[in-house]
């Protein structure tokens, strides 16, 4: 799979494609529904089937100061366009010149221009353009005008819920990681590099690896049964998400605890796939009962990935 960065020095091999367009946060399964669609009308025709995503989401560029809670970083969500087959990633800078640009004229410059797109698949609700002054009934306008093929996709939905980046957001900060990951069609995983703690877990029997959580992030605080991976190996572990309420109710951080590992992973990258989630934060009025429940939940979480 090829990575492109922009459209406009795109290569005469990589033109001609059939493009799925969008944000893709989480690429759950209504995403993958768009896939699907352009890796169908590019077998077709016998063309390249690609995504064109924007980075960053226009949403971040609109509102700089606010805290967005983004599922999936560009690196995870190339991995995951590489493993559903696509054979091109158009990734499209968003800043000042793209969101100045009228809708009729990203569709010339862009689409036309710079892709040499042979077919469009977009969701029932892409809007796109200057102050989004472009929707799918222009694309199709377009499409016939212009030449190439035209798929507006439908809400992809189960038992009347469509399957969105918002449903997986409100899973998480419940704390319902397998409701998430239902609606994404994979556990969803958060990255980052461990860092130094307070040491507390090692002098209860339990050293953890302690991961900051990405800006914007909002998951349920408690304990989870998790996959912790990192050098290409999955290890499996037991994570807390919390403000430490027995102890000082400071920042909330990801501690991991690996099972069955001894080893230095300070300033190391990690991969936290969450898989379960075991039980809610609380408060315990010593230290002692917290150690108790803690080997509890590592009973909890062990019996739980056994079975996956």
């Amino acid at each position: 799979m090829h990575v492109i960065h922009g459209h406009k020095h795109v290569l005469p091999e990589f033109r001609g494609s059939a493009v799925a367009i969008g944000n893709f946060d989480g690429v759950h399964r209504g995403h993958r529904a768009l896939i699907a669609e352009a890796k169908s009308r590019a077998a077709a025709k016998n063309v390249l089937s690609s995504v064109m995503t924007f980075e960053p989401y226009p949403r971040e560029y609109f509102q700089p100061k606010d805290a967005h809670f983004r599922l999936t970083p560009l690196k995870r969500k190339i991995e995951i366009f590489e493993r559903l087959g696509l054979d091109l990633v158009f990734v499209e800078p968003f800043g000042q010149e793209l969101a100045a640009l009228p809708a009729e004229d990203f569709i010339e410059r862009v689409i036309v221009a710079g892709l040499g797109a042979s077919h469009v698949v977009i969701g029932y609700d892409f809007y796109f353009g200057h102050k989004r002054g472009g929707n799918p009934e222009m694309m199709l306008r377009a499409g016939e005008e212009l030449g190439f093929g035209v798929t507006v996709m439908p809400p992809v939905a189960e038992a009347g819920e469509p399957f969105s980046s918002s449903a997986v957001r409100l899973y998480l900060a419940q704390g319902d990681v397998k409701g998430a990951a239902h609606v994404l069609g994979n556990s969803w995983r958060v990255a980052g590099k461990v860092v130094g703690g307070a040491k507390r877990g090692t002098g209860m029997g339990y050293p953890t690896a302690n991961l900051p959580m990405p800006k914007g992030t909002t998951l349920g605080h408690g304990i989870y049964a998790v996959r912790a991976h990192f050098d290409g190996v999955a290890h499996d572990a037991a994570a807390y998400l919390g403000t430490r309420p027995t102890f000082d109710d400071g920042m909330p951080v990801l501690e991991v605890f690996l099972f069955d590992f001894d080893g230095d992973l300070y300033g190391r990258d990690m991969e936290v796939e969450f898989i379960d989630f075991i039980r809610a934060d609380r408060k315990f009025h010593s230290v002692e009962e917290l150690i108790a429940q803690m080997d509890r939940d590592i009973a909890a979480v062990r019996a739980v990935l056994a079975k996956q």
